[in-house]
Parts: C-alpha cells; sequence; structure tokens
C-alpha cells in the first residue's frame, strides 16, 4: 500500500516530509539549476523546466517529442507504481505543467507541495545537496490526447454553452495593451485571471483557499469543459494544476497558446 494513498493532489511540507523515504515517491524539483545546487528538498531530482517544453517558436509551449519525454521519464526511474510529488519556487507553474505531462503520459499518481519551495522554507525544514542518481533503462511510453487542447479542437468548440477558456496570461496581454505575437489581444470569450492572482504571498505562494469561489464568480463552473491556456503554457500549469486540484472534470491545456493562436493566419482574436 502506497504511503501517499488516501493524500489529496495538494499536500502540505509536513506530509512529504513524513513520507521522503517512501519506496514508490518519485521527488521532482522544477526551480532552476541554480537554486537546486544551492539546496533542495532531499531526494529530490533536477528537471530543467525547459525540458517540458518543445521550445520552438512560434509556439515553443507544445508537447516535446516523444522521445524526449522518455528520456526524461526514463531518467526519472518512472514505473507505474511510482508516485510523484513535484514543487517549484514559482508558485506552481512549472510544477502544474509536469502534472499535466503526467496526465499526457498517463499516469494519475502524483501530489503538488503547496507553496513548493518557499513553502517547504518557510517551515526551515531539511535541505541537501546531494544529487540522486540518474537511471537509464530504457523506457516506452503511450501519450494521452485527452488533457491537451489542439487549436483546431479549441476553435471548433468556440461560443459552447459548455466551454470555459481560462486566460492567465496579464491583463494587458489579454487586453491587447502588450503584443507578444503578430495579433494583440484574446481568443473570443477567454476570461482573464491572471496567474500569480491565485497564490497566496501571505502563505508562502500556497493556492489561495478561496479559488473556488474566484472561479464561480468569473463564469469558470465544474459543469463546463476548461481548457487554460498563457504564452507558452507555462503560466497556465498553475491554472491547469488549480482546476484538476478543485475537481475539475474536464480540464485541457491548450499548450499551443498564444505563441500559436496569435501568430496563426486563421485564429479569431477579440480585444
Amino acid at each position: 500500500m502506497s504511503a501517499f494513498r488516501d493524500l489529496p493532489l495538494v499536500i502540505e511540507p509536513s506530509q512529504l516530509a513524513e513520507r521522503l523515504h517512501a519506496p514508490e515517491l518519485i521527488l521532482v524539483d522544477l526551480t532552476s539549476g541554480a537554486r537546486y545546487a544551492q539546496g533542495h528538498i532531499p531526494g529530490a531530482h533536477f528537471v530543467d523546466p525547459k525540458r517540458t517544453q518543445l521550445g520552438t517558436p512560434p509556439a515553443p509551449g507544445l508537447l516535446p517529442a516523444q522521445q524526449d519525454l522518455e528520456t526524461l521519464f526514463g531518467e526519472l526511474g518512472h514505473n507505474p507504481q511510482a508516485v510523484y510529488v513535484v514543487y517549484d519556487d514559482e508558485g506552481g507553474g512549472w510544477a502544474g505543467r509536469f502534472i499535466w505531462l503526467l496526465d499526457v503520459i498517463g499516469h494519475r499518481d502524483y501530489h503538488y507541495l503547496d507553496g513548493g519551495l518557499p513553502a517547504w522554507l518557510g517551515e526551515a525544514r531539511e535541505l541537501s545537496v546531494d544529487t540522486p542518481p540518474a537511471h537509464h533503462a530504457p523506457l516506452s511510453l503511450t501519450l494521452n490526447d485527452a488533457p491537451t487542447a489542439n487549436r483546431e479542437y479549441l476553435q471548433s468548440r468556440l461560443g459552447a454553452s459548455d466551454l470555459a477558456i481560462w486566460d492567465a496570461r496579464s491583463a494587458a496581454e489579454y487586453s491587447g495593451d502588450k503584443v507578444l505575437a503578430a495579433k494583440a489581444g484574446h481568443i473570443p470569450g477567454a476570461v482573464n485571471f491572471e496567474w500569480t492572482l491565485g497564490m497566496d504571498p501571505a502563505r508562502a505562494l500556497r493556492i489561495r483557499s478561496d479559488m473556488p469561489e474566484i472561479l464561480l464568480n468569473l463564469g469558470i463552473s465544474p459543469d463546463k469543459e476548461l481548457i487554460t491556456h498563457c504564452q507558452t503554457h507555462h503560466r497556465s500549469g498553475f491554472t491547469y494544476l488549480v482546476a484538476k486540484a478543485l475537481g475539475y472534470p474536464r480540464v485541457k491545456a491548450y499548450a499551443g497558446s498564444w505563441g500559436e493562436w496569435g501568430n496563426h493566419p486563421d485564429t479569431p482574436v477579440e480585444r
């Protein structure tokens, strides 16, 4: 029986600390190389956030090549019994994107450390500079399309009464005042709630406790299919995570995000 059985998706530092030596745990650090070298949660494997993205303009946020995903997860020692705990130091953007990757590879046993490294440090918990060894066993993955909305799918769903689009970019990007693509503005019908507004600075960047009410007031209700995006599906990693943590049953990430939509000749735009 897993030591993580019956825990919610979002866990506290105390819950992780009690389980750091669980054999099924794969602990993933998505901070930066420099931050990881300074000290990380004991046993954590560092994953450069860039490895979670394709990295090719104009839509660098698209899914990496399958071979690259197999290499990445092979290094982590991925196996069907694994329980992942993921964290970053920015409130959940990269960690949420990694959870989306886990959904893409069909692995459902995962948790997010609420507040990530700031929450761990806020409780003066142990850090380590030791690096766990990488694994090198060959790995074959089957990728699942369900967690992802591609451009064609999103375009076909525009205007549907059961669709909510959560734009995690800044208000200036949403309005078109700040231009980061050939087109300025937002996807028709999208609702803007900037990602960092969902974090509680007074609680070490944990997810705000009033997020359910905030989303309902925005019209982002659990009875709708929710598609979330930003510019590269980094900031919307957090919003994807929040929706999953709140139990929204139909959640997709638009990985192409505004980098693709805002540079495509056939996409409609509102300002």
